[in-house]
């Protein structure tokens, strides 16, 4: 039941230069999402983002793209549709070719498995929209999807409180910024533990 770094992803959804205006408590929402991308870092998380339409909503924020090790740029609501699932779970590795195949089993090299991190630690604006559309299409792909409540937010209160009324609905774990930290360490004696009790004063 708690969060564990060697099986999670983190997925940053559209923390946009023209869109964080708008939200409800965006500053707050956007510094979140940059703690739990730095929190990322110290444990080796993926992290992923998404823009809704750059083109005309620009880029993520500079200190939440920093982290992203890529950035998919979308046009419908969902990462899902446009190829995020793919960058969370890696293909399986191709059958071995040639001779190896006709080795006996206990000669025959084993395959590396794919990376398999199941764990989906995701959060973005809007959360009625990108947000939820996201969440919701990987909890169909059958992720295990951890919503960051702190992290979110859309234009109003109301609208942001309803996505997580219906994302806990649907499955997903609503957690906050501090509960990743402190479940990615496990322990005071973590590395990283007094960086993590500075970032979060």
């Amino acid at each position: 039941m708690l969060l564990d770094a060697m099986q999670s992803q983190l997925v940053l959804v559209d923390y946009q230069a023209r869109l964080m205006p708008a939200i409800f408590e965006g500053e707050a929402a956007a510094r979140n999402a940059a703690r739990l991308g730095q929190m990322a870092q110290w444990v080796d998380v993926p992290v992923w983002g998404t823009e809704q339409n750059p083109s005309k909503l620009g880029e993520n924020l500079p200190e939440i793209r920093a982290f992203c090790r890529k950035t998919l740029a979308k046009m419908h609501f969902s990462g899902v549709e446009e190829g995020l699932g793919e960058w969370l779970r890696p293909p399986a590795k191709a059958a071995p070719q040639g001779n190896a195949r006709s080795l006996p089993k206990h000669l025959q090299k084993p395959q590396a498995a794919a990376e398999e991190r199941n764990t989906i630690v995701i959060a973005g604006c809007e959360a009625h929209v990108c947000l939820l559309q996201t969440a919701l299409d990987l909890l169909e792909d059958e992720f295990e999807v951890w919503v960051v409540t702190d992290a979110c937010s859309s234009r109003t209160e109301r609208n942001r409180d309803a996505a997580f009324d219906r994302l806990a609905g649907a499955g997903a774990e609503l957690v906050t910024t501090e509960m990743v930290g402190f479940e990615w360490l496990r322990t005071a004696e973590h590395p990283a533990f007094r960086d993590l009790q500075a970032l979060i004063r």
